[in-house]
């Protein structure tokens, strides 16, 4: 019987405490009473969110000693929300920091593939600033250089994906890809922006297109869900935004932005409301709402039954 592996990647965690590597419990257990009992699931929650705290603490307790830090509004705000999204992600980019977190998320997906059959399947699932380590891990140039901290890890994870610098008989088949409250459409700027004759450091569509080559090759489309709250200030459409980095490739994606409600004070109040500050503040209950989501538990749960009936077929019009 084949296994169908979903790898979770965390991002920011905007209530009081940060996240737990048991961050991704209840979505799994969501996703498992969503398949048929027949279906084998084994979860591998990738944890980095230790790498960056003590660097944030440092950074909000030089904060704190300002004489003006007590007169500013929305400290409460500022701390547990801007400060952890935007120092992930400074720190994150910075190649120091990112390799230490990918050392230890790499050490984490080996155990967790560990034994892995040929007929075995991969979905991925990533929140917030995880869906841009996950392109970053993937698919961004600024690995390739070999004397660089984190190349060996990163070569390894590319390794053991089917499709990405890899045999096709040695790599798992990576069957979907489900991403939630995601920046991504955001991100695509450093790639825009960054690039110059030589390419930028941050380019991803060449190694992205190496994937859905190699998918176009056996036959098969690449499911894509990108979950997004209309509460959610950190999440963006992406269907209008990806096709333009893989270009004839595009048909190969199956992407679909999924909307999700179900969480938050403000749900269910007049559009005006949901235009406020207020609003906003209440972002960070819809930004954390997709791990407690039925809806996302079910669309996850149906895209496993279909790649393993085989409903993701390309037709000869679109293989190359």
């Amino acid at each position: 019987m084949a296994t169908d592996y979903i790898l979770f990647i965390h991002g920011v965690n905007t209530r009081q405490d940060r996240e737990t590597p048991e961050y991704a419990d209840k979505l799994f257990d969501l996703i498992q009473s969503n398949v048929e009992p027949s279906v084998q699931l084994k979860k591998i929650p990738l944890y980095w969110g230790n790498v960056v705290i003590e660097q944030e603490k440092e950074l909000l307790g030089a904060l704190k000693a300002s004489k003006a830090w007590n007169e500013f509004w929305f400290r409460d705000f500022r701390e547990k929300q801007i400060l952890q999204f935007v120092g992930d992600g400074a720190l994150y980019l910075s190649r120091h920091v990112s390799s230490l977190a990918i050392e230890q998320m790499s050490k984490q997906a080996y155990q967790g593939l560990e034994g892995y059959q040929d007929q075995d399947r991969l979905h991925l699932v990533t929140h917030s600033w995880g869906t841009i380590i996950l392109f970053d891990v993937l698919f961004a140039s600024r690995w390739d250089d070999p004397t660089i901290p984190g190349h060996q890890s990163i070569q390894g994870i590319r390794k053991s994906i089917l499709g990405i610098e890899s045999e096709q008989d040695s790599a798992i088949p990576l069957a979907s890809v489900h991403t939630m409250g995601s920046p991504i459409a955001l991100f695509t700027l450093i790639h825009i922006v960054g690039k110059t004759r030589d390419g930028s450091t941050h380019d991803i569509s060449s190694k992205l297109k190496e994937l859905l080559g190699s998918l176009t090759q056996q036959g098969v489309a690449l499911p894509w869900q990108n979950f997004v709250h209309p509460g959610d200030p950190i999440a963006w459409p992406l269907e209008g935004v990806l096709p333009k980095l893989v270009d004839e490739y595009d048909k190969v994606i199956k992407l679909e932005d999924v909307l999700t409600y179900g969480s938050g004070l403000l749900e269910n109040v007049a559009k005006p409301i949901q235009s406020t500050f207020l609003a906003l503040i209440n972002g960070g209950s819809a930004h954390d709402s997709y791990w407690t989501s039925q809806k996302v538990a079910k669309k996850i749960a149906e895209t496993i039954h279909q790649t393993a009936r085989g409903s993701y077929l390309l037709g000869p019009s679109i293989t190359r």
